[in-house]
């Protein structure tokens, strides 16, 4: 199944947030071998070019490791990945309050809402 990239920013980042995000969830665990880029490629619907090139970021970020006879694999260093689920989860938390401020709520409105203490959202969940 082809993942769902968003027009307008460079599709090598977003699957290089993609990756990020298996791999700080646990989906690709330290020091476990990933898919080839191929592989990956074929499931993400891109040009094997452009997902070796998320590739080549991931490894310049320490995330990922190539090993010549053994492919790439996760990175053993758990601080690391603790340190990128946190940057990712800020970037999160930054768009979320960018998101409610467009709409016009203000910053306790917008967490409130989280809470659902705001909002008519109590029912509404996706998990």
């Amino acid at each position: 199944m082809a993942w769902n990239l968003e027009d307008g920013r460079p599709i090598y980042a977003q699957l290089v947030e993609r990756l990020q995000v298996r791999i700080v969830s646990g989906r690709y665990g330290p020091g476990k071998r990933l898919p080839s880029v191929r592989e990956l490629a074929a499931e993400a619907s891109v040009n094997p070019n452009t997902m070796q090139k998320a590739f080549a970021e991931l490894e310049k970020s320490g995330l990922i490791l190539t090993q010549r006879t053994n492919g790439r694999t996760v990175t053993e260093d758990e601080a690391l990945i603790q340190r990128s689920r946190q940057r990712l989860a800020e970037g999160y938390r930054k768009d979320y309050f960018a998101g409610m401020k467009e709409l016009g709520y203000s910053e306790d409105e917008a967490a409130a809402m989280l809470y659902n203490r705001r909002g008519g959202m109590e029912n509404e969940r996706t998990d």
